[in-house]
């Protein structure tokens, strides 16, 4: 059997003090009853005596959830004691969780005290939180700059007035990860009722990067607790990350030796749930939860990928929650990857199909960050069964604002001659359609044009689609492309394409040409 290392998530307290990320009691219900479903063990519900908001949802959330332990914060000062009992003694499982200075920047700074001060203020209120309540906790703010010998001192002191976990906060973000396995060490060989008597807690800060790493030390070094928070949300640079741990903890297990009660597959989920209370998104490259965490666009990845998961992912991405992970298409990929895709599409390429196909799909990436299926679907079905086309748009320009008479120029290739001319109309497309109908000597009646973005953001394709009456018949043509002037050209010569089949195109592949 590995050793439990029990995940203490303060979302609800610390993270939710990075500045914005304030939430509301029906808010901190919601969270706290995903981080009950993710499995931690100790809910960090807020901070009771900071406002009547606080502790009534603190208050809410001791009611509402039943497996964790929820803990409410207190200075080492009787009235916070008393108000973060009154808020957490309807839990199921309460805590009070203690927090008292011990490096001399603080004492002397912050708290004005002497360390015999801070020494008998920490022994006293632990002894009076331990009368009301049977779990309490005392953390030692600034733990990692403070004298080692000060902190088994006052370490050794609140475990014997009845402290149960012993937190060593990075407060600052301080401290490497090597140092502070030493430190850690140290505690423990000054202190033997550390680990016997008292778990040995940590609370690891980013402001140098190094929470999540700072936290592995620990659990090497003997740590059996971490607090940690949802996407590494906290104040300044953040906490350590809970999906960042636990996910190494469950990767590296052969050489971390230890487990957690958390169920990884709600992590996507909850990541998810967090980010939306806050208004705090989560970086694309963060590591587990980010969008780019699980996705490849690299075409030799993506090659490596699709033969072997394993070759560039040390994680499967349904191990957090994801349904699988997300092969992107851009300018980096290469036919592999567009070739799955293209078939999980339902098309049918042949191997001379797909390379026109490729060609047409890198001239797109080219102009778009991310090429999705919508994109795809539109390319396919532009070259949907065309017959060697008469009709080839090889450039369209138009001009147009305020003031200016909108014009156009356009090069088409018509039976192998090129064709060339300008001309004017009431808009930018209008001008494109009458120098084309000129160009080819057709008039067709326009009698419908509609255009919508085939996907989301700036540089999403617009999809054109218009119907034109040529000789009695109605014809239908697409056109797609990040240029609404283009991709209204390309409409207008598929259906001229059209005209010259004879019929509608059929079916779905597309074919060389």
């Amino acid at each position: 059997m590995h050793p439990e290392v029990k995940i203490f998530d303060t979302t609800l307290r610390d993270g939710e003090q990075s500045p914005g990320a304030s939430l509301d009691i029906k808010q901190k219900i919601e969270v706290a009853q995903g981080l009950e479903a993710l499995g931690v063990d100790v809910i960090e519900a807020g901070f009771p005596i900071s406002s009547p908001g606080d502790f009534a949802a603190v208050q809410a959330v001791a009611k509402t959830v039943r497996r964790p332990v929820v803990a409410g914060l207190a200075r080492c000062a009787p009235a916070d004691i008393e108000a973060a009992w009154k808020a957490v003694k309807s839990a199921k499982s309460p805590r009070l969780h203690l927090f008292l200075s011990t490096s001399p920047l603080h004492m002397e700074y912050k708290l004005k005290k002497t360390p015999d001060e801070v020494f008998k203020l920490a022994v006293d209120m632990v002894r009076a939180a331990r009368a009301l309540c049977r779990d309490i906790e005392f953390s030692a703010e600034d733990a990692t700059r403070s004298d080692p010998d000060f902190l088994a001192r006052i370490t050794a002191a609140v475990i014997e007035a009845g402290a149960r976990t012993i937190n060593i906060p990075d407060t600052v973000g301080y401290i490497m990860p090597s140092e502070f396995e030493a430190l850690l060490r140290d505690l423990q060989a000054r202190v033997p009722a550390l680990g016997t008597k008292a778990v040995l807690s940590v609370h690891c800060h980013n402001d140098l990067g190094m929470a999540t790493a700072n936290s592995l030390a620990a659990i090497r070094a003997g740590a059996r607790q971490v607090e940690c928070t949802v996407n590494g949300l906290g104040e300044r640079a953040g906490n350590a990350a809970l999906e960042e741990i636990v996910m190494a903890l469950k990767t590296r297990q052969a050489f971390y030796g230890v487990t957690t009660h958390i169920r990884t597959r709600e992590i996507s989920r909850v990541s998810r749930l967090v980010s939306s209370a806050t208004g705090m998104a989560v970086q694309r490259n963060k590591a587990v939860v980010g969008a780019n965490a699980f996705a490849h666009e690299s075409g030799i990845h993506q090659d490596g990928i699709l033969k072997q998961r394993l070759t560039y992912e040390i994680m499967d991405a349904k191990d957090i929650g994801l349904q699988e992970n997300q092969l992107v298409l851009g300018k980096h990929s290469g036919r592999h990857a567009l070739k799955r895709r293209v078939q999980g599409l339902g098309y049918d390429l042949s191997e001379t199909a797909l390379n026109v196909f490729f060609e047409r799909f890198k001239e797109l990436a080219d102009k778009k960050k991310e090429v999705f299926d919508e994109d795809l679907v539109a390319l396919l079905d532009e070259g949907a069964g065309a017959p060697a086309e008469v009709y080839v748009l090889e450039h369209v320009q138009a001009t147009s604002g305020t003031g200016m008479v909108p014009t156009a120029a356009v090069r088409l290739r018509v039976h192998g001659q090129v064709l060339q001319g300008s001309g004017t109309g009431d808009g930018p497309v209008d001008a494109v359609y009458q120098t084309m109908a000129e160009l080819v000597g057709k008039h067709p009646k326009l009698t419908g044009y509609a255009i919508k973005a085939i996907t989301g953001g700036t540089d999403a394709q617009g999809e054109v689609t218009v119907q034109m009456l040529v000789n009695g018949r109605t014809l239908t043509g697409r056109g797609a492309h990040t240029d609404i002037v283009v991709a209204s050209a390309k409409a207008y010569v598929n259906a001229l394409n059209r005209l010259e089949k004879g019929k509608p195109a059929q079916g779905k592949k597309f074919r060389s040409r």
